[in-house]
């Protein structure tokens, strides 16, 4: 005959549990969130970015007008505040996004562009190259706001000193307490079929990681039925046992 087995839970592995299991549960959790957060944005983005072009105006507008929607303006791209966006991996190459300003046609307003992604060459210590074009343009692309958190090694340099050419992050609060103009909230990804001076354009979708999410979500939840699994093991011991503890005790 088999001997029973009593639940006698000790003290230090109970609370080891009571500690580790639901921050194991919320983490699980929490990942499944931010996998749906991107799931909702990337339908927001796939509902506007394929409606009617909307034309940005000649006023600030509330990043809310334009995010994610198709966009057109018109205007000249500017040389001076031109910046580069480090650290953007393109087929396993390293290079830069870069990010021009389009002063809009009849306005001091600009709108920044992101052209798209040139490589970063044999030398770091010299920046590539690359042309822009000073004729009219006409832009088109989906309009973005860049995050305001965002991981960075060591605080930006300020730019009272000068203008700085190579960015880690887009920072628009940055961009725009630097530069002597006004500029939309929104930075513009350029159409990869708009001819109007790009570069390599192949944006990435905002679910790309939600299956990432997902698997990260299933390690957490793993883990807690790991814990509750050898937590009762431990704690279910034979009766016998359980009575040699409650004479010794």
């Amino acid at each position: 005959m088999k001997p029973s087995r009593r639940y006698r839970p000790r003290l230090i592995p109970s609370l080891v549990v009571a500690a580790l299991l639901p921050l194991f549960l919320y983490l699980g959790f929490w990942q499944l969130q931010r996998a749906e957060e991107k799931r909702l944005m990337q339908a927001e983005y796939d509902t506007r970015a394929n409606g009617p072009a909307v034309q940005v105006e000649r006023r600030v507008q509330r990043p809310d007008e334009l995010q994610f929607y198709r966009v057109v303006a018109q205007g000249h791209y500017e040389t001076d505040y031109q910046i580069l966006i480090d650290n953007r991996v393109q087929q396993g190459r390293v290079g830069y996004h870069v990010i021009s300003p389009l002063k809009l046609q009849d306005s001091e307003l600009r709108l920044l562009v992101n052209r798209g992604w040139i490589a970063v060459g044999t030398d770091r210590s010299q920046l590539p190259e690359f042309e822009t074009p000073g004729n009219l343009q006409q832009i088109t692309g989906v309009a973005t706001v860049p995050a305001e958190k965002y991981f960075t090694l060591a605080k930006p340099d300020s730019l009272d000193r000068g203008w700085q050419r190579v960015w880690q992050n887009m920072d628009m609060a940055r961009y725009a307490a630097a530069v002597p103009f006004p500029v939309q909230p929104v930075v513009v990804l350029l159409d990869p079929t708009d001819t109007a001076g790009g570069f390599t354009r192949d944006w990435s979708r905002l679910d790309v990681g939600i299956s990432v999410h997902q698997g990260y979500a299933f390690q957490w939840f793993m883990l807690a039925a790991a814990l509750a699994t050898i937590y009762l093991f431990l704690s279910l011991r034979r009766s016998g046992d359980a009575r040699r503890e409650e004479e010794q005790s």
